[in-house]
């Protein structure tokens, strides 16, 4: 038997220690690391070399995606999937283009993600059907992945300093992203954009 070496990231610390009780009852899981955020997941990672990263889509940091990336680049054996409480269209599809093997949302069971996991280490790909439909009803955002990721940051309304800040980008760059987001989506400011990228599943 196989035995898989897991590493689960998740900054919610309840939904990460009840994840690996869970799957420590599986013969062939093993959860080798645990990570709250973003960095901390790399770092794990280039520790002890998972086999699969079951990554949170959003952590303090750097996002379930993001650490997809740089994972894909660093330690190309390890695959990757996110798990998500926000399964919307336009994070699914930043998640394809990072390379990431499976999308599915934290209603899952444990029986279900034991088998996801499987299904990932076999070098298959797994996305939720709902999440699925989601996506190719909303049609392909005009945004590129950085533009998405400003505007995600902008939707809570915080400030363009905040924005630069967690996306590691100048403010400047920051406003230029948002100003190619709010004119593609032709809305009047970043406010109006945001709430129109929503209504179609975008961000």
């Amino acid at each position: 038997m196989t035995t898989v070496r897991v590493l689960l990231a998740d900054d919610e610390h309840l939904i990460r220690g009840a994840l690996a009780a869970l799957l420590a009852l599986e013969d062939d899981l093993v959860v080798v690391a645990e990570a709250a955020t973003g960095p901390e997941a790399l770092a794990m990672a280039r520790a002890h070399r998972p086999d699969v990263a079951v990554l949170d889509l959003e952590m303090p940091g750097a996002d379930g995606v993001s650490v997809a990336t740089s994972l894909r680049a660093e330690l190309p054996g390890c695959r990757t999937m996110i798990v998500t409480s926000h399964g919307l269209p336009g994070h699914l599809k930043r998640a394809l283009e990072a390379g990431v093997r499976a999308f599915v949302p934290k209603t899952v069971s444990a029986r279900q993600l034991a088998g996801i996991i499987r299904t990932v280490h076999a070098g298959n790909r797994y996305v939720d059907p709902e999440l699925a439909a989601d996506a190719i009803s909303a049609g392909d955002s005009p945004l590129t992945a950085r533009e998405t990721e400003v505007l995600e940051l902008a939707a809570d309304g915080a400030p363009v300093a905040e924005i630069a800040e967690r996306a590691s980008l100048s403010q400047g760059t920051v406003r230029n992203y948002l100003s190619a987001a709010a004119s593609k989506l032709g809305a009047e400011n970043r406010h109006a954009a945001v709430r129109l990228a929503r209504q179609r599943g975008w961000v």
